[in-house]
């Protein structure tokens, strides 16, 4: 029986420039740094990750249960107070614009998060998961944003329209707070090579813009938007930090210590804008959303005052779940835990929350961040 050949010096050579053009070198490789790896990132505290049989063995399993049903009733806006945002450069206050994307004020700054005004959270115009809910503030009618805080480089997170539109919207571009490695997308897509307007982090980075301090922190996830991409850019949460003010941001994250491990280094959160939606089914999402009972978990590993539960609501189709079902099991856990609504809380498309009562208390220690 002829024995199987040894792969030539050139096979060998073609297959390491097949790998590298797949997936290249990671630019910002520092083996210091136990999240970085040759060709990309990894989580701190790993614990699997779907694979595209288990994506697949989801999509048949929805189909053949005809979900995720329809929302029970409708879920309803409200008028933004457009008059009060535009005019407002002193109180803090966060407003739902949908999904995740919301407009914080804070030290007389305008921030966005995760910016999504799209139709769809998709690469295409034709299909992917459809807008539910109009977004509570249009794209034309925000006051003048200043910063940009982006988590991650999915569909759903970071929509090309809607940041470009950003980069050329009257007075001049916003500053763009990005998870390392985004910048190179940025340029090419938003920008057209103008790195002025661009900041990069990794994770426990800070930035300080005027009187806010600004801190990416390690959540659970993952990032892709091709199918060679995977993870070659960073994810994570974001702080926002002002004497008067702390506000934490979280993006997209499965439980994991991440969240300990930032309430302790971070001392807490005046408010904590916290996912609560996109979690079934759970043995395909436990690992990179969290349930409203972990949502709560985390409100408390976080020690925020209050918490806001974003992530639900806005697009069809991202998850199993009606789209009206997240706030009612963040109900139930919530008395389960012996945790008031007031505490943790969901608010309206285009609603405005004013946390001038907690900031009357005493207000929280300094962070590590600002030591």
């Amino acid at each position: 029986m002829p024995q199987p050949t040894k792969p030539t010096q050139s096979a060998r050579r073609f297959g390491r420039w097949l790998q590298r053009a797949i997936k290249p070198r990671n630019p910002y490789y520092d083996p210091q740094k136990p999240h970085h790896t040759p060709h990309g990132f990894r989580n701190n505290y790993p614990h699997g990750a779907p694979t595209g049989k288990d994506f697949l063995r989801w999509q048949w399993q929805r189909f053949r249960a005809g979900l995720p049903k329809p929302p029970a009733a409708p879920i309803m806006p409200i008028e933004p107070d457009l008059a009060y945002l535009h005019a407002n450069r002193e109180e803090a206050s966060v407003t739902w614009i949908g999904h995740v994307t919301l407009l914080l004020q804070i030290g007389g700054l305008n921030v966005l998060t995760d910016p999504h005004f799209s139709n769809r959270a998709s690469p295409f115009s034709f299909t992917g998961p459809p807008r539910h809910q109009p977004p509570g503030i249009a794209l034309a009618d925000l006051p003048p944003i200043d910063v940009v805080m982006l988590s991650h480089s999915h569909y759903d997170h970071l929509d090309r329209r809607s940041v470009r539109a950003l980069y050329r919207q009257a007075g001049g571009p916003p500053l763009f707070l990005l998870p390392l490695g985004l910048g190179r997308w940025f340029s090419k897509n938003v920008t057209k090579g103008d790195w002025e307007h661009l900041r990069e982090l990794d994770w426990w980075d800070t930035y300080d813009h005027r009187d806010v301090r600004f801190t990416f922190l390690p959540v659970q996830h993952w990032s892709s938007r091709t199918l060679w991409d995977r993870d070659t850019t960073l994810w994570g949460a974001w702080a926002a930090e002002h004497p008067s003010f702390r506000f934490f941001f979280s993006g997209d994250l499965g439980y994991s210590q991440d969240t300990l491990d930032i309430g302790e280094r971070m001392g807490g959160f005046d408010l904590a804008a916290i996912g609560i939606g996109a979690y079934e089914p759970r043995w395909f999402m436990h690992n990179q959303h969290i349930h409203p009972e972990e949502a709560v978990r985390i409100h408390r590993e976080l020690r925020a005052r209050r918490s806001l539960g974003i992530h639900w609501g806005t697009f069809e189709r991202l998850t199993d779940e009606p789209l009206d079902e997240p706030p009612q099991v963040l109900a139930a856990a919530r008395a389960a835990a012996g945790i008031s609504e007031e505490e943790f809380f969901v608010v309206r498309h285009g609603e405005t929350y004013r946390p001038a009562d907690i900031l009357e208390q005493q207000p929280l220690e300094a962070s590590a961040s600002e030591s």
